[in-house]
């Protein structure tokens, strides 16, 4: 016989002892059976339970059956088409939306008479249809559990009715033993009893009571069953604030009450649970002092102050109930259940100090993770680099992306205005690897890419010059010389990339750039001997004496120059570019920013970046050791690329400053997101070639597609721009651009320019010709409207020339245009300077003193904008080629049919 409660209540509840609670007689019926979350969990909690469930429900569905391990469950679609069927059952089980539960509940109540438990797991159930709901089953002599709860679960019946407690595991969690769990929170409710078993206890019962503002199912009623309960020595209640469920409890039997949600008492609106919102005299604080009074301790247990009694304890934290409940045992002579379980200490299954030197308190060691997340682990460690989820990349990328308010465009995150700040090989660098490099890494960058820029006597030279007598375009000349650059002509650069992969790929190195004991690596090399040895008929020992003098070393050319020690011979420059890309990308390797496929591929790219900017200078600028008038073993070891790329393009060195005004004009440029042509040329040959499988993927060709459909158009507004200051500074005198001390009158360069602009535009327009001569580079279609109007991109450039002392006249000239009209009533506000007159102003700028010489044309100046762009935007498409080779899917820029027009 049970033993008494703590009295009547003063309505009805059915369950007199814990044990009754989730027993293998209950037979369940499912409301929704076939939702999204039923038809996960039904079935879990069917065969953990031996089969309990009878049928389910879904209007509609009837006929259907939801499949388990151990037979399927039918469906019907009502309980009174079941139970008409023949099906028995004693307990429901609420999986329907909140509009649907309270009919839901009634359906089942009317429908059988033998209903004893209902359980609603629905979240935001209507305190009105809750108050319903309660009367039906009050009456009709039904214990309701819920809303918004996982359920119930008995360990010693191995039965769960409703919910998730246990996850997908039950068995793992929900352990035989002498504690009974009543909590509001239905995921800690699983947690608790993970913690428990750490100190050795197990569960009786666990209830998941919810915590809607009806509790139906409350702690008094859970004391009452647990004080008839023989199996249960203690119990944990597990509370929130808001409401006085709590208040009052007491058994003769120890409890833990763990109160949470301090936090909650400012909260003006309820967070998580619908009835956790703090009222006066029910938040935490209050329900806190309940217990401690009861308990009669002055304090809130923890293992630094516990505070207890034979009756129980207060905690805080979920951590510390086990061993606050262990000693509240030992107080009463009580011991665990079962040996511990594990513990609750950090156990940490992945670490890294990053070579840090940290205290022994906080250097956490890594433990090997439970069975089977062990095998997950050690899979992901051999599973090197990134692994992208692919997905359809027409007007999409995973690399650019441009900010339609603002016009600034980004580069994996970072915006091209801070990317104009760094140096061409920097940027090349950080659109393939994901990462800026360091000084050192910049200083090999800069090897790797001047390595190849003299190609006298090579195909891809052959190539562009005889595309240039033809007279085409710079994208058409580069595009025959990139065409020559194929797999083969890399293929030893890329067997050497791939043979650094295979010998580290497992080690533990994070970081090429620090230390690191290569010597099971040395012992594994041979099988990449020819990977990595040249025949000494090349630079190599120059590159390496230059890497010797640098601040800095890397582990993979210490590697690849104590392996040619070990084989009495040389390492090939090929093998030095792989090298120094590995050492580039290493870092963005580990930590799976980058692709397995990417890392080996990095030569092929630096050799494409190579020849688009040395195939930019004629054949005549190419001899066996120079390049456009400069040793190439100075070029080689001594210049940065962004220094080769101005030699290139300008036929000459750069002055002060030229330089750093040069690399903004390409980063500038660097990208305008996925929808340019530039990047949909790239795209589209990424996604022919079939990206699924990346081996088939051709750099070379994806770069040309990217050439192909960069035209005059792109170059255009430099040039148009150059070309119309030209105009308007013929015969100023003009000598220096960049001295501030010109003496020529601007404003009134530009008032006079502006009164002729607005009578020519006045008869234009009279003459009904609304095609007529616009001012390049001036207003913009987003950046209007203001009384004075603002491109950010060149407010940007502007302030960093001043920061630099920089002079550009010609950028002076513009912002006392764009005033000047407005002055002289041609416009009704004063335009903005757009990006485009920063790369003309810049541009013209450097050539100024040569074509004021003549030693250049005009024609000279176009052909140079148009190169100089495809040198900045070489970068964003080159980031293209690679995501789209990584994330896309074959043939995914194609249009549909359904949305191609015919044009007749």
């Amino acid at each position: 016989m049970h033993k008494q409660g703590i009295g009547d209540f003063p309505y009805y509840v059915g369950i007199n002892s814990l044990a009754d609670l989730a027993t293998k007689d209950d037979r369940v019926v499912v409301l929704n059976i076939l939702g999204k979350e039923s038809s996960g969990v039904t079935p879990i909690s069917h065969i953990y339970s031996g089969g309990n469930v009878v049928f389910g429900t879904g209007p509609g569905k009837s006929g259907k059956a939801l499949p388990t391990k151990v037979g399927n469950i039918p469906v019907y679609n009502s309980i009174k088409e079941g139970m008409a069927a023949g099906h028995k059952f004693n307990t429901a089980v609420v999986y329907l939306p909140p509009s649907g539960v309270k009919d839901g509940v009634a359906e089942a109540v009317r429908q059988n008479p033998d209903l004893k438990k209902v359980i609603v797991l629905t979240e935001k159930v209507s305190v009105k249809d809750s108050r319903i709901m309660r009367a039906i089953c009050q009456a009709n002599g039904v214990d309701l559990f819920g809303a918004n709860c996982l359920g119930l679960a008995d360990s010693w019946n191995h039965v769960r009715i409703g919910g998730a407690l246990g996850g997908s595991h039950p068995e793992e969690s929900l352990i035989k033993g002498s504690v009974a769990i009543f909590s509001n929170s239905g995921n800690f409710t699983t947690t608790i009893a993970v913690y428990l078993s750490t100190a050795g206890w197990g569960t009786t019962t666990s209830v998941s009571s919810g915590k809607d503002v009806y509790i139906h199912f409350g702690p008094h009623e859970f004391i009452h069953g647990f004080n008839n309960d023989d199996r249960s020595k203690a119990a944990i209640i597990y509370c929130e604030p808001g409401g006085y469920y709590e208040k009052g409890v007491e058994s003769d039997k120890p409890i833990i009450a763990c109160v949470v949600g301090r936090w909650k008492a400012k909260l003006t609106k309820s967070c998580g649970h619908a009835g956790s919102l703090a009222g006066s005299g029910d938040d935490a604080v209050a329900k806190e002092k309940w217990f401690m009074d009861y308990f009669g301790v002055d304090g809130i247990y923890s293992p630094e102050n516990p505070k207890f009694s034979k009756k129980g304890a207060l905690v805080t934290n979920i951590a510390h109930i086990p061993e606050a409940l262990t000693k509240v045992m030992e107080l009463r002579g009580e011991k665990p259940d079962f040996e511990p379980k594990g513990s609750l200490s950090l156990k940490c299954w992945f670490g890294n100090n990053n070579n840090a030197q940290l205290p022994k308190e906080l250097d956490v060691p890594v433990v090997e993770a439970l069975d089977p997340y062990n095998k997950q682990i050690e899979a992901l460690r051999v599973q090197v680099g990134a692994m992208i989820r692919r997905e359809t990349l027409k007007d999409a990328s995973g690399a650019s992306r441009m900010d339609p308010k603002t016009q600034v465009s980004q580069i994996h995150g970072v915006s091209i205005l801070d990317a104009s700040t760094k140096s061409l090989e920097e940027n090349l660098a950080f659109a393939l690897t994901k990462n800026y490099p360091s000084e050192f890494g910049r200083a090999l960058a800069n090897l790797a890419l001047n390595a190849h820029v003299g190609h006298h006597n090579h195909p891809a030279l052959a190539a562009a010059q005889a595309s240039r007598d033809a007279g085409n375009s710079p994208n058409t000349v580069l595009s025959a010389a990139v065409s020559i650059i194929g797999k083969k002509t890399v293929q030893k650069s890329l067997d050497a990339a791939s043979g650094l992969l295979e010998l580290f790929k497992l080690s533990d190195m994070n970081d090429p750039e620090q230390s690191f004991d290569y010597s099971a690596q040395l012992k594994e090399a041979g099988k990449f001997k020819d990977a990595f040895l040249g025949t000494g008929d090349d630079c190599s020992d120059k590159i390496m004496d230059a890497v010797a003098k640098l601040q800095g070393q890397s582990v993979f050319l210490n590697f690849l120059q104590d392996f040619a020690k070990q084989e009495n011979g040389k390492v090939s420059v090929d093998a030095i570019v792989a090298g120094i890309w590995a050492t580039l990308g290493w870092r963005s390797l580990r930590s799976k920013k980058l692709t397995r496929q990417t890392l080996q591929t990095l030569p092929w790219y630096s050799r494409i970046f190579s020849t688009m900017v040395g195939c930019t200078a004629g054949a005549d600028k190419h001899s066996t050791d120079s390049f456009c008038g400069v040793k190439l073993d100075d070029i080689v070891t001594k210049s940065s690329f962004t220094k080769t790329a101005f030699l290139a393009l300008m036929g000459r060195e750069p002055a002060d400053g030229e330089l750093f005004e040069f690399q903004v004009l390409l980063g500038l440029i660097i990208t305008n997101g996925p929808g340019t042509i530039s990047a949909q040329g790239a795209k589209g040959a990424v996604s022919a070639d079939g990206p699924e499988q990346p081996d088939r993927v051709q750099v070379n060709k994806s770069m040309v597609g990217f050439l192909t459909h960069t035209g005059f158009a792109h170059g255009g507004n430099g040039y148009e721009a150059a070309a119309f200051l030209i105009e308007q500074f013929k015969g100023s005198g003009l000598k220096d651009p960049a001295d501030a001390n010109h003496g020529i009158d601007l404003a009134k360069l530009a008032t006079d320019y502006a009164s002729g602009y607005g009578k020519y535009k006045k008869e234009q327009k009279e003459l009904g010709n609304l095609e007529y001569a616009k001012i390049p580079c001036v207003n913009h279609p987003v950046f209007k409207g203001k009384d004075v109007n603002v491109d950010p991109r060149e407010e940007y450039v502007q302030k960093l020339f001043k920061e630099k002392g920089l002079n550009n006249v010609f950028l002076d000239f513009y912002h006392h245009l764009v005033e000047g009209l407005f002055k002289a009533k041609v416009t009704k506000n004063v335009y903005c300077v757009n990006i485009d007159a920063v790369i003309a102003v810049i541009l013209l700028k450097m050539v100024w003193a040569d074509y004021q010489k003549g030693t250049i044309k005009e024609s000279d100046i176009e052909t140079a904008s148009f190169a100089a762009f495809l040198f900045g935007r070489m970068i964003g498409c080159a980031a293209e080629v690679d995501d789209h080779t990584n994330r896309g899917r074959n043939m995914d820029t194609r249009t549909p049919a359904s949305k191609v027009a015919y044009v007749g």
